[in-house]
């Protein structure tokens, strides 16, 4: 059965396909066949993101709640840069190559722009509850470094957090206590996009690859993606609590452990994946995701599936 709740048809939350379609179409050559395939599908969410849900959604933990919402909170701009980055690696390919990733790239697009749209929904009812997004800006204005860069360290940032969120993925469909006793809404959000992300997992590494990408920056631009993701993250939950006053509740910080630290606990979950990251012979695909597929394949009743984009369809 769908844990979602029924879309309200006066939300906005449902990803109009117009929208999805407008960044795929980019890509599509104008001499390219009227029917364009995608390599992944581009699935549109049905739950309701305009009724309000608890400020401590997850389970009633506090911490929890907090660090969702920080994440969630990096998603609109994050995004935003991969789709930006994959486009202009594929520009970059030199044409006898483009044939392979086309379809792939297209359907990158079409995830990471609903995964946009979404969290930027998600977003807007955070504001509502008096929560301050400064993880976003402070993207914004680092990104500001790349401008002018070659496409290969976008792409190798952009790889560095898809290897992020795709161990986030591992987790967040593996540990069910990571969502345990959450809003239906939220939860189906949450395991939706971790489904996604398993998916395109390999797109910008292959293109880094691709376009000649060295190991040495491959692992520099890493680790510093790590030092932000970590340390953003960390900052944007602690302001979160400080903004609800949670972060004064010995419970809070009982529970910060238990989520990082316990067993089954993020951190112990997410080193040893973060460590394959640093082998010469690294591929994102060595790391399979089966839950992801058996998520996306349980809950059909949880989003429509946009289908091949066609020219005529914008």
């Amino acid at each position: 059965m769908s844990s979602a709740m029924p879309l309200n048809p006066a939300s906005a939350a449902a990803v109009a396909d117009t929208d999805v379609l407008a960044d795929v179409l980019a890509d599509v050559p104008a001499d390219a066949p009227a029917d364009v395939p995608v390599h992944f599908p581009v699935r549109r969410l049905l739950v309701d993101l305009a009724t309000p849900w608890p400020r401590h959604w997850n389970g009633g933990e506090t911490f929890r709640s907090a660090w969702f919402d920080a994440l969630s909170m990096s998603f609109p701009v994050g995004e935003q840069f991969f789709i930006d980055s994959v486009r202009a690696g594929l520009a970059r390919l030199p044409a006898e190559q483009r044939p392979r990733f086309e379809a792939e790239v297209r359907g990158f697009i079409g995830q990471e722009a609903t995964h946009r749209h979404i969290h930027a929904l998600y977003n807007q009812q955070l504001e509502r509850q008096g929560l301050v997004n400064h993880w976003g800006p402070r993207i914004t204005r680092r990104l500001q470094a790349l401008q002018g860069k070659d496409v290969r360290a976008w792409l190798a940032v952009t790889a560095a957090t898809e290897h992020f969120t795709a161990i986030l993925s591992e987790y967040l469909l593996s540990q069910r206590q990571a969502l345990a006793g959450a809003e239906p809404r939220l939860a189906t959000l949450w395991r939706w996009h971790a489904s996604e992300e398993a998916e395109h997992r390999c797109t910008a590494f292959d293109l880094y690859r691709a376009l000649g990408g060295n190991e040495l920056w491959r692992l520099r631009l890493f680790k510093l993606v790590t030092w932000y993701f970590c340390t953003d993250v960390l900052r944007q939950t602690l302001h979160n609590l400080w903004r609800d006053g949670s972060w004064k509740r010995p419970s809070t910080w009982t529970g910060a452990a238990r989520f990082l630290f316990g067993r089954g606990g993020l951190v112990r979950a997410m080193v040893g994946p973060w460590r394959d990251y640093l082998r010469a012979d690294f591929h994102p695909a060595q790391r399979e995701n089966p839950a992801a597929a058996a998520w996306l394949a349980n809950h059909a009743a949880d989003f429509t599936v946009v289908g091949a984009v066609s020219r005529g369809a914008a």
